[in-house]
């Protein structure tokens, strides 16, 4: 564990990553440009440069414009005179608009393309950098492997999306500014000078209100880290939630983290706010000098009126360029911090490597096998303190077989991770045939060295690619080839009856695999490698006796003269004639063949012989026929079950190195195997009890009820409140809103490999190919995405009161900034008027510059109001979101988590980076978008009055504006979703490889890996190319029609004022005031990619929060019993829904007595672990019924049957959190339970007490993420204590010792003895002989059935069972 030194190093070093991040510029954004990106970079810049430059020449054109309605007013004009003229203004103001558009959509185009060029460059060189980084580096990874990789794709998208359209905005619109100015120092250098005064000022205080948002940034980025890893944990372990009630544990913990970024984010808000409110002041308050100054020279003659203006509109249009900027400053901000992250991991990627990738080092051409290990000590970079070997030799000669034993912790893994230099010794060396590891070739290191984990790893690929995946050829392997390697694996019956055979899919992960049958897979893969050294570390843990050693006879058949090293705890499968390591603590305690270590008495390897069954010598499983693959074959794929059995140990004193040559002792007889126990069982008493609800920990706040609270976000989520709190909450509780009233529509997600009815088709098809996945239908290839309208319906029910309130308040102050700009449009008009005035011109102008300024003020509060507010209503919209969406993930049944669309990498992106992206829709679009309806309706509805025949000549253009946007907007979000899902395809291989990196390197499948993903994101850059054209085409046809309208508009009110029918204000009051408003509403435009994106990611979130709740299974019961009772499985079957054609149970009947301690054991695949899974009420049956004392379970309340029953899992989930909150994992604070003194009962109880007060920290000692700073024994323990503090009345051991050596299991047994004097029953699925033989009855499964039961005595005397067979007797 890490000491309070180590900790301040990696704090230190944390900050300064922050303080480089923080200081990095906007060059940021260009971190991952490199030279054949310039191309497209300088097209950009070209468009964006030219496509800036149109809005100052509009500016010129409009001056010129109004000069001629100035002469015509001034009577220096005919009405004949002024349409010529302004028809020829007009005839160029189409040709302007028509090449703006031609630019717009060029430069559209270019700045998405750039986007994607940004991202497929970042997504390339991360995962470059990651496949180059040491294992050290993936180990101190904090928020864990799993977390970091949604992050780093995070930040890529981050990136993309603002080096894509907001930086090109970004740079027109500074474009535009600077053109602007110059225009306006042309035309009258000294009224720009006035008018723009305040500019200096006010870029002072734009960039202190700048220098605020970084560090909100970050610490919002770490907190979104913290709950990414949370979700995570919980929706990976969702057994262990279900099974310890901890859905409102975790919802809770995460919804704290969720609140935590929220106030960051709100910093982040409310400066971006500022920065708009300040400039829409300078904005508007410029014309209280510039219109005195301006109405100065006109009367002293300096200029003309028409200079004035055109020096006006351009200063005006340089101060909303840069008001444009700023809504996409937070996109920018965040794109750049992502930008510096990612180029500073990748920095550190270069730097640090310890371990020198040698890939020109030696490459002898031949590998005998020889290894010797001298003098090698190795600390984990997360446990420095703890010493995982001390100075340990080894010698493994080349041709034998060499068997690695230990403790857990004690150091064996390692010796493999050092072998296949994961990790470099610190000191000492490791020699293969003579030549340093450390100096040889690492691909020819790999390709002669296979290492075979006990947690096996499969692709999501079909068998037969899995298998083929072990040669350096794979693409060249053969089904022939492959089939001869599983039946060393012992796998052709498996196979053969699978629907698909060798083409049949395993799903992430393996997932459609039992753990039996992935370890099977992982070995056949192995024999297809067949490399001259293997190293088998518990490779055969998840078989049951039998299957374990047909497979490692058909080992020893294949290795023969080849070199073999096996860790192990099994000390069965060691024959007499096989060298024995013994380590403790990272020290080698004991060496040599078994037949003399059996006789040192009082060395640990004699010691943990006492407890091996032997059988009469006519009974050896050899004479029972190793041809058959029997019952180590299971017919269908099932869940797994592991075994290990156990050796204990004392201290034995250091012996010789062994020598390079020695010699083998004579044959002699086998010894018969080692076997387990296990334990007692209690009596049940049941009563129906109401609705009251007993869970230990409910989350008490709902979205709908939540707690007021000074901060804006403190009510959205309140701890876990006293248990009459929670029975009053849980009554009151309101549903959730059910939105599919609001969103009717599809939410199937694309690249489903599922039929419509969620289930795999597993049926036999006449022809397959090797990567034969299950085509998706129709409807699943199309998924809908809601409608703006019908999800921003989804905000009002979401939200509280107080939010609503605050909504209300956002639209209202968006109301008044939607009337400043008419406000603005009618007096700029009277400013406009007083140059024809001839009298008081100075003080008309004064006295509508002032009137200006305060139009200025109220619109600068009221635009600061309006973007804070509804920023802080989108952030509690999206967090009640993400919690509902959380709670109601966790509610699923556990088949819904079985199906590919619901696979982790998936659900967390959901949770993570489509809620980020979905706030903006009410944060800042729908603000946008409500004003620019206001500010249209209150300008039409005034021009209508004014003038209406100029209005509704210009309302004609409205269905073109309208039909081009829509086309935009429909056009836009078909390829942002196509986009989304290219890039989330890009994303499940980028996370698939790195979290099983191991495999990757050991299988050297980094070119495999890397050629996939390559496709993946070139297929994703393809998509953005297509996506980017047909989006630009769109916008150039949208943007231009504001000039287009302008023409119109500037034509017939030529008409208009030459028939004298309306005078001259009016009609200029009617131009500014509809081009303002169109201008604005125009300016929604360049919205429409984001708003799509964001109408995409929210689809996806809103799928999840509308989820049914409490509508499966799990929820049907009302019945709460107090005792568990008799367990009744009458005529049950059972298939997993996501592989229906595999029946795992089938007919069974079976009785359980609580008051006994009952063994359930059967070969691998017989079932086991998912009778456990029934008893927990994880599935329902297929058919027949489970009764709990003579209840059904579909009668009982889960919850309180779940608080009644503790299971200890094979593979423990422990939270990124201490050893002491782990213990108490969901319990509620003030419960008993939860104290530390029954804390440290229970981990004495599982013998972990000892060990956890050693530590610096001791119970406070985190156990990293997901407890990687533990050993698998360690964190086994730890699991046990968990199940062991909660007192439960049924304790259910799923292998639960297959993790520990013999001296940890021998304790387990005894406090499960213990457990059953004092009346907790017991049932343990098992394959160990010795938990077996401490239990008072056993029943034997074999193909989903009972074979035989009894007490163990009995059935291992019978002669022929499936006992006796099982135990190779």
């Amino acid at each position: 564990m890490e000491s309070d030194v180590e900790k301040a190093t990696v704090t230190d070093a944390e900050n300064k990553e922050r303080d480089e991040v923080e200081a990095s510029g906007w060059l940021s954004l260009f971190n991952f440009t490199s030279r054949i990106h310039l191309f497209s970079l300088s097209v950009a810049l070209i468009l964006s440069v030219a496509s800036g430059i149109i809005i100052p020449v509009f500016a010129i054109i409009l001056g010129k414009i109004f000069d001629l309605f100035t002469e015509y007013g001034a009577n220096e004009m005919s009405g004949s005179d002024l349409v010529k003229r302004i028809s020829i203004y007009g005839l160029g103001l189409v040709g302007l608009g028509s090449g703006g558009g031609t630019l717009n959509a060029g430069y559209f185009m270019a700045w998405l393309v750039f986007g994607e060029l940004q991202a497929k460059s970042a997504r390339g060189k991360l995962f470059d950098g990651m496949l180059k980084k040491d294992m050290d580096w993936y180990d101190m990874r904090k928020v864990g492997i799993d977390a970091l990789t949604s992050r780093l794709q995070m930040h890529v998208r981050e990136l993309q999306i603002a080096t894509s359209q907001p930086l090109g905005s970004a740079v027109q619109y500074t474009v535009t500014a600077l053109a602007a100015v110059g225009i306006a120092f042309y035309t009258a250098w000294s009224l720009t000078l006035v008018t723009l005064a305040t500019v200096p000022f006010a870029a002072i205080i734009l960039t202190w209100i700048s220098a605020r948002m970084q560090p909100s940034i970050d610490a919002q980025v770490e907190e979104l880290n913290q709950a990414s890893k949370r979700a995570n944990n919980a929706i990976s372990a969702i057994d262990t939630v279900k099974c310890f009630n901890g859905q409102d544990f975790e919802m809770w913990q995460y919804a704290k983290i969720i609140r935590k970024a929220a106030r960051y984010y709100l910093i982040q808000a409310q400066a971006n706010a500022l920065q708009i409110g300040f400039v829409r002041l300078v904005t508007l308050s410029m014309f209280v000098q510039g219109f005195w100054y301006g109405s100065h020279l006109v009367t002293t003659g300096a200029k003309d009126p028409g200079q004035v203006l055109t020096t006006f509109w351009a200063c005006l249009m340089a101060t909303q360029a840069i008001e444009q900027i700023l809504p996409q400053m937070i996109v920018l901000e965040k794109g750049r911090a992502a930008g510096a992250t990612l180029k500073l991991l990748l920095a550190q990627m270069e730097k640090v490597c310890k371990v020198k990738r040698v890939i020109h080092g030696i490459t002898p051409g031949y590998c005998d096998g020889d290894i010797e290990v001298r003098n090698v000590s190795f600390t984990y970079p997360s446990r420095p303190k703890q010493s995982a070997l001390s100075h340990a030799s080894f010698f493994f000669p080349s041709g034998e077989t060499t068997f690695v034993v230990g403790k857990s912790g004690s150091g064996k893994s390692t010796l493999g991770n050092l072998l296949m230099r994961f990790y470099e010794p610190d000191s000492g060396d490791l020699r293969i045939d003579g030549n340093d590891i450390q100096l040889l070739d690492i691909n020819w290191l790999r390709n002669n060295v296979t290492l075979v984990q006990q947690h096996s790893v499969l692709f999501d690929e079909t068998i037969f690619k899995n298998i083929a995946l072990g040669r350096k050829d794979h693409s060249k392997v053969r089904k022939e080839e492959v089939k001869r390697s599983i039946e060393t694996a012992l796998l052709q019956h498996t196979v053969r009856d699978l629907p698909h055979g060798l083409d049949t899919v395993v799903g992430a992960n393996g997932s459609y695999m039992s753990g039996g049958q992935k370890q099977r897979i992982a070995i056949a893969r192995a024999r297809l490698r067949d490399t001259p050294i293997l190293i088998l570390d518990e490779a055969t843990g998840a078989l049951d006796h039998v299957s374990k050693t047909l497979v490692l006879d058909q080992i020893r058949k294949w290795r023969r003269g080849k070199t073999t090293i096996i860790i192990t705890h099994d000390m069965s499968q060691i024959q007499k004639n096989e060298y024995v390591y013994v380590l403790e603590q990272g020290d080698i305690v004991q060496e040599g063949f078994r037949y003399a270590l059996e006789k040192a008495d009082s060395g640990p390897f004699g010691e943990s012989l006492s407890s091996v069954i032997t059988f009469p010598p006519t009974t050896r499983c050899q004479q029972q026929g190793k041809s058959a693959e029997s019952s180590s074959v299971p017919a269908s794929p099932s869940i797994s079950e592991a075994s290990e059995d156990p050796l204990s140990f004392q201290i034995f004193p250091r012996s010789h190195f062994v020598p390079s040559v020695f010699g083998l002792p004579p044959e002699g007889p086998r010894p018969g195997r080692p076997h387990q126990s296990m334990m007692p069982s209690l009596g049940p008493v049941v009563f129906p009890v109401n609705r009251v609800s007993i869970m230990p920990s409910t989350f008490t706040s709902t979205l709908q009820e939540k707690s007021q609270a000074p901060d804006l976000l403190d009510d959205v989520i309140s701890p876990p409140a006293s248990s009459t709190d929670r029975f009053l909450e849980t009554e009151r509780r309101g549903s959730w809103i059910d939105m599919t009233r609001f969103l009717n529509t599809d939410f199937t997600l694309v690249g489903s490999r599922r039929l419509s009815n969620g289930h795999l088709d597993l049926t036999r098809s006449k022809t397959t190919t090797p990567q034969q996945r299950q085509k998706p239908t129709k409807s699943e290839r199309t998924r809908h995405v809601a409608p703006i309208q019908k999800i921003l319906m989804t905000v009002w029910p979401t939200l509280t009161w107080r939010e609503r309130l605050t909504l209300i308040c956002g639209f209202f102050f968006a109301a008044i900034h939607a009337g400043a700009t008419p406000a603005f449009s009618y007096l700029f008009s009277k400013l406009l008027g007083t140059f024809f005035l001839m009298e008081n011109r100075s003080k008309m102008a004064l006295m509508w510059s002032l009137s200006v300024l305060g139009v200025a003020v109220v619109d600068s509060i009221a635009s600061f109001a309006m973007h804070y507010l509804l920023e802080s209503c989108g952030q509690a919209w999206i967090d009640g979101l993400r919690i509902e969406a959380l709670r109601r993930i966790l509610d699923q049944p556990r088949a819904w988590f079985d199906k590919d669309t619901n696979n982790q990498s998936r659900l967390s992106s959901c949770l993570d980076r489509n809620a980020e992206e979905m706030r903006n829709l009410i944060g800042r679009f729908a603000g946008f978008i409500f004003v620019a309806v206001i500010m249209m309706g209150l300008a039409i509805v005034w021009s209508l009055v004014l003038c209406w025949k100029l209005t509704l000549v210009g309302l004609a253009s409205a269905p073109y504006l309208y039909g081009v946007t829509r086309a935009f907007e429909a056009i836009s979000g078909k390829w942002e979703c196509k986009s989304n899902d290219a890039g989330e395809a890009a994303s499940s291989i980028f996370t698939e490889t790195f979290a099983s990196i191991r495999v990757v390197r050991a299988l050297t499948l980094e070119g495999y890996f890397h050629k996939k993903y390559s496709k993946a994101t070139f297929r994703a850059f393809v998509v953005g190319l297509k996506r980017s054209a047909l989006s630009g085409f769109f916008y150039g046809l949208s943007d231009c029609g504001i000039i287009f309208v302008s023409a119109l508009i500037f034509y017939y009110g030529a008409v208009l004022a030459s028939s004298r029918r309306y005078s001259i204000e009016d009609i200029l009051t009617v131009f500014t005031m509809l081009l303002f408003s169109i201008a604005n509403a125009n300016a929604i435009i360049a919205f429409v990619p984001q708003l799509n994106s964001s109408r995409d990611t929210a689809t996806r979130l809103l799928r999840l929060s509308n989820l049914p709740y409490k509508q499966s299974h799990e929820h049907t019961g009302r019945i709460r019993l107090s005792e568990p009772g008799p367990m009744e499985f009458s005529g049950l079957s059972f298939t997993y829904p996501s592989r229906p054609s595999a029946q795992v149970l089938l007919s069974l009947s079976l009785s359980l007595n609580p008051n006994t301690t009952t063994a359930l054991v059967g070969a691998s695949g017989s079932g086991k672990s998912t009778i456990t899974s029934l008893l927990l009420g994880l599935y329902s049956p297929t058919s027949g019924t489970l009764t709990y004392n003579s209840f059904p379970i579909s009668a009982l309340h889960l919850p309180t049957l779940r608080t009644l029953v503790a299971m200890v899992p094979q593979s423990p989930m422990l939270i990124s959190a201490s050893i002491a909150t782990n213990i108490a994992y969901a319990l509620p604070e003030n419960s008993p339970l939860a104290s530390i003194q029954n804390i440290r009962a229970a981990a004495a109880a599982a013998g972990i007490d000892d060990f956890i007060c050693s530590l610096p920290r001791g119970y406070e000692t985190p156990v990293g993420a997901g407890g990687t700073d533990l050993s698998g024994g360690q964190a086994q323990r730890i699991a046990i204590a968990r199940a062991i503090a909660r007192r439960p009345k049924l304790l259910v051991l799923d292998e639960a010792t297959s993790g520990l050596d013999a001296e940890s299991a021998r304790g387990v047994r005894e406090t499960v003895r213990r457990m059953g004097r004092e009346g907790c029953g017991v049932l343990a699925v098992t394959h160990e002989a010795e938990m077996m033989r401490a239990c008072d009855e056993v029943v034997v499964l074999k193909g989903g059935a009972v074979a035989e039961r009894g007490r163990f005595e009995d059935l291992v005397e019978r002669s022929g069972g499936e006992m006796r067979h099982l135990l190779g007797g």
